[in-house]
């Protein structure tokens, strides 16, 4: 599905990945880009509709829906670390990043599906990660892998209406997420651009970069290693 012509809505989109999104998406074309976040939009653009949104707060989507009744593109950025470890940390952090990471993600879906439906079918992609495929301590891998897992059963769920499905993986990008992380980082603009991409190729998975390329080649060998330079 193409960006030209179409109208956007991103979650997370105040900073980092999110706020790429909405600028690349202005960039090819967008008729209009609902910013959905927390907390202010630093761009101004007479296309960009900001939207005070909390994707773990059913009363937050249910306001997003009345107020963005023509979107065509959902992209489910919004996402969190935290709760390093699953034995030690606290059972609310743990289920703090499982709210964000993954029953956000699907609350917006079941949410903005007979939008999409309504308009043709549309797209929805999921920002999800190479640690969808490989096992780390803590909540955020095994977020992403509950993440990938419920894309892909979206994805048959929501081919009858046309909706195309895109799960995105990629190592690490270059946000605030990331920062106290020694790590080789991503350009937000290189990720950004290669989802979009694989969205207007009519891909069902985008695999950002080598490392991620790597790590989904090896899944029947390897799932526990950890993602390091």
């Amino acid at each position: 599905m193409f960006i030209t012509g179409h109208t956007v809505l991103v979650t997370g989109a105040s900073s980092g990945l999110g706020l790429e999104f909405v600028t690349e998406a202005l960039r090819r074309g967008a008729t209009k880009v609902y910013a959905g976040a927390r907390r202010d939009i630093p761009l101004v653009d007479d296309r960009v509709v900001p939207l005070r949104l909390d994707v773990t707060d059913d009363a937050s989507i249910a306001a997003a829906v009345a107020a963005a009744p023509d979107v065509d593109i959902l992209i489910n950025n919004a996402g969190i670390s935290g709760a390093p470890s699953l034995l030690t940390s606290p059972v609310s952090d743990i289920r703090d990043v499982f709210d964000t990471n993954v029953f956000g993600v699907l609350a917006m879906t079941r949410a903005f599906a007979p939008t999409l439906a309504a308009r043709g079918g549309g797209a929805i992609i999921d920002i999800a990660s190479a640690l969808s495929w490989i096992a780390t301590p803590g909540a955020y891998s095994s977020s992403k892998a509950a993440l990938w897992g419920l894309t892909n059963s979206l994805r048959a769920e929501l081919a009858g209406q046309g909706t195309q499905v895109l799960g995105a993986h990629l190592s690490y990008a270059a946000t605030e997420m990331t920062e106290a992380l020694d790590v080789p980082k991503l350009s937000p603009e290189l990720v950004v651009a290669q989802i979009f991409d694989a969205l207007e190729e009519g891909a069902a998975e985008a695999i950002v970069d080598d490392i991620t390329a790597a790590v989904r080649a090896s899944l029947s060998t390897n799932t526990t290693a950890a993602l390091v330079p």
